[in-house]
């Protein structure tokens, strides 16, 4: 059944994780791990969100999941079968309960997401088993479907997660997320510790399962060539905050905020003459804790003027489904994938 509007819809979005010192253990500051941010996700629909380590990319990923809970902001689903849209924010743990078969996760590290202590089998038979969608002959079926559908083979599932290499245990973290048939799969930098052949393997799977599930993602992650291959929209986010919002076309066309060409400009490249193309970013990211006032990137960045240290930019729709946090977006003159030689 098609779904009317967003299947996601997150608006103004905070998490502040407050800062305790002292014998009395006193709240003394916040981190604002994310301090504001809203997109929207189609059906069957990826979504990349991007930015370096600590932006708060994995926070908006955890939220939405219900592992932390919102400082602040709206998280709207639409659950199937036409029931009204839901504010997940809004939701106790208990709440919530009905709808988390509809959103699953992958989480970043195959080692880790996987009970040492259960074979296959009984990993893929947990969530069907707790939510009492099978049992019998038929979770005995449901279970050799997942198993096939990742391309692993049946004979596997009376292994441990110990007798598998990165690549394979990722491909089981993804079918146990697909055992609940969910709308919406929560992807944490899934193949961010796996080898380049590896990625390829994951990303076409997962581009598979879109195909014949269509199943919507929202893909977290660093690695912007990556993601222009899986996403349909890309959200930048730097310390908490969007700094732009597009389709992968425009953005990787003509970005038009200084922290995107600087990230594009890492993209490698496979022409000699560009080599010299990257942008290095002066200093550290901002401190989440204690932000610069005006625009949290000018500090590092190379087009900086005097009002970026005093004015703090809105996020703003400069063209058709194209928003930017950047006093001069439609000034600069930035560098896109083509000038830079990206290859993606």
């Amino acid at each position: 059944m098609s779904i009317p509007g967003p299947l996601l819809e997150v608006k103004d979005l905070k998490k502040h994780f407050p800062l305790h010192r002292g014998v009395f253990r006193r709240v003394v500051g916040h981190v604002k791990a994310v301090d504001g941010i809203s997109f929207k996700i189609d059906p069957g629909e990826t979504l990349g969100l991007v930015g370096e380590s600590g932006c708060g990319k994995t926070t908006v990923g955890r939220m939405i999941m219900g592992a932390y809970h919102p400082t602040g902001g709206e998280i709207w689903f639409q659950p199937p079968n036409g029931s009204p849209r839901v504010n997940l924010a809004a939701m106790t743990s208990t709440e919530m309960k009905p709808y988390r078969p509809y959103i699953q996760m992958v989480f970043q590290d195959p080692f880790a997401s996987l009970d040492p202590r259960m074979t296959v089998r009984e990993i893929l038979a947990e969530p069907l088993v707790v939510n009492k969608v099978a049992k019998g002959a038929e979770l005995e079926g449901r279970v050799r479907e997942l198993i096939e559908m990742v391309g692993l083979k049946v004979q596997y599932l009376n292994r441990y997660p110990h007798a598998f290499s990165g690549g394979q245990r990722q491909r089981i973290s993804v079918a146990r997320a697909m055992a609940l048939y969910p709308r919406l799969l929560v992807a944490d930098e899934p193949t961010s510790a796996l080898d380049v052949s590896v990625q390829a393997q994951i990303v076409n799977l997962a581009l598979e399962i879109q195909r014949q599930m269509g199943i919507a993602y929202l893909f977290i992650s660093h690695d912007l060539g990556l993601v222009r291959h899986f996403s349909k929209k890309i959200v930048l986010m730097y310390v908490g905050r969007v700094v732009e919002y597009a389709t992968a076309d425009i953005l990787f066309g003509r970005p038009r905020h200084p922290y995107t060409e600087a990230l594009m400009s890492n993209v490698p490249s496979t022409r000699p003459e560009l080599l010299g193309r990257k942008i290095i970013l002066k200093g550290d990211p901002a401190d989440p804790i204690n932000p610069p006032p005006g625009c949290p990137f000018h500090p590092r960045c190379l087009y900086s003027q005097k009002i970026c240290s005093e004015d703090k930019p809105a996020l703003r729709e400069i063209n058709p489904s194209h928003f930017v946090a950047c006093h001069f977006a439609e000034s600069l003159d930035l560098r896109g994938c083509d000038a830079l030689g990206c290859v993606i």
